[in-house]
């Protein structure tokens, strides 16, 4: 049987004092925040955190009693207002009212907060009268620290977090993009390049997964880990663009222009066809260009975007399902749900010119 993963054995693994160790995973003050990262982490891969009841809950939480009125209870959604991560957002914002109608489906009420530092979130939050948490893209383990800290059973959607363990949802990105990527090959694309950050979001690194795998299966080459296209800053507010337009120009120049560009998201791929029509390229003639997500603005692209279809109010609702699952089965196996997504076939994309 395996021993117990305690306070003491971190403190010793890292070598520290038990003291710096609580005063860590409490989220209280005293510690610097490298120590608490270091403490966390340990923590993660010594197995602390899955253990049952073994989590010390500096927060007591009021269950709500038998046959009690559901409708005075609520689900936090927690969506820190970072990037492009809001409620008005083409994306987010759908998934949001996945939730919403999910929740309202059952009687429950819904609190969004958009809180990104971990000592604010804990001042606003009261757990009593809280049923769970759903979480909405990328969130810090601080934040998702002091919801397990809690005892709150959460559900992540679009993002899952390498310390802190929990059920997540995601859309099938790898499947997805690597269809996405054997049609534009099976119509003739030899020479491709992905568009995107892929440090910056996991559905991001996903969908490169995707990519390259499409690639590899087919013996093509793929591009480089140190690829300038692989790390674009300024994703979440197009500011890439002039980076983009700089590399374009070079590839023209050396006359190594791909033929189909593949996009992380959608937004992403709106501006690259900006930038490539300001620069005479054409769509889907000189170069086809794809997407990802199926915005509403994709449709209305110039010329209608290529994509996929990712059902982000079903992601929403499979959140709530899941949550109240685990709420009810909260020592059930953690679960990674992943929505499948298809490819909306559009104008951007066409054969390789001959």
């Amino acid at each position: 049987m395996a021993k117990k993963v305690t306070m003491q054995k971190i403190a010793d693994h890292l070598g520290v004092s038990k003291f710096v160790v609580s005063k860590s995973l409490s989220g209280k003050g005293g510690v610097n925040e490298t120590t608490r990262e270091r403490v966390i982490q340990a923590a993660s891969q010594l197995g602390y955190f899955t253990q049952k009841n073994a989590y010390v809950q500096n927060v007591k939480r009021t269950s709500p009693a038998a046959g009690s009125d559901r409708n005075k209870q609520s689900v936090l959604v927690l969506m820190p207002n970072i990037r492009s991560q809001t409620q008005d957002s083409l994306y987010w914002g759908k998934i949001v009212d996945g939730i919403a109608l999910a929740l309202d489906q059952v009687g429950l009420g819904m609190v969004i907060v958009s809180e990104h530092r971990a000592d604010n979130f804990i001042n606003i939050l009261n757990p009593n009268g809280l049923l769970g948490l759903v979480g909405v893209g990328q969130i810090s383990t601080s934040l998702l620290l002091e919801v397990h800290r809690i005892g709150l059973p959460m559900v992540l959607i679009d993002h899952e977090d390498p310390l802190i363990p929990s059920d997540t949802v995601f859309a099938n990105n790898i499947d997805s993009m690597t269809r996405l990527s054997n049609h534009l090959m099976g119509i003739g694309h030899t020479l491709f390049h992905f568009i995107g950050n892929i440090r910056y979001s996991r559905s991001f690194r996903d969908r490169w997964i995707g990519f390259r795998s499409a690639l590899e299966e087919n013996d093509m080459k793929t591009p480089a880990g140190d690829d300038e296209m692989l790390v674009l800053e300024g994703m979440e507010d197009g500011t890439f663009r002039d980076d983009f337009r700089l590399w374009m120009a070079k590839r023209k120049k050396a006359k190594t222009l791909p033929s189909a560009l593949v996009c992380a998201n959608d937004s992403t791929a709106l501006i690259v066809c900006e930038v490539l029509r300001e620069e005479g390229i054409a769509i889907p003639a000189d170069i086809s260009v794809t997407g990802f997500d199926n915005i509403e603005d994709a449709m209305r692209g110039i010329p209608p975007l290529t994509t996929v279809h990712v059902p982000k109010e079903a992601m929403g609702r499979a959140a709530v399902e899941k949550l109240l699952n685990r709420i009810q089965n909260p020592s059930a196996p953690l679960e990674k749900i992943l929505i499948s997504a298809d490819i909306v076939h559009r104008d951007s994309v066409a054969g390789p010119r001959k």
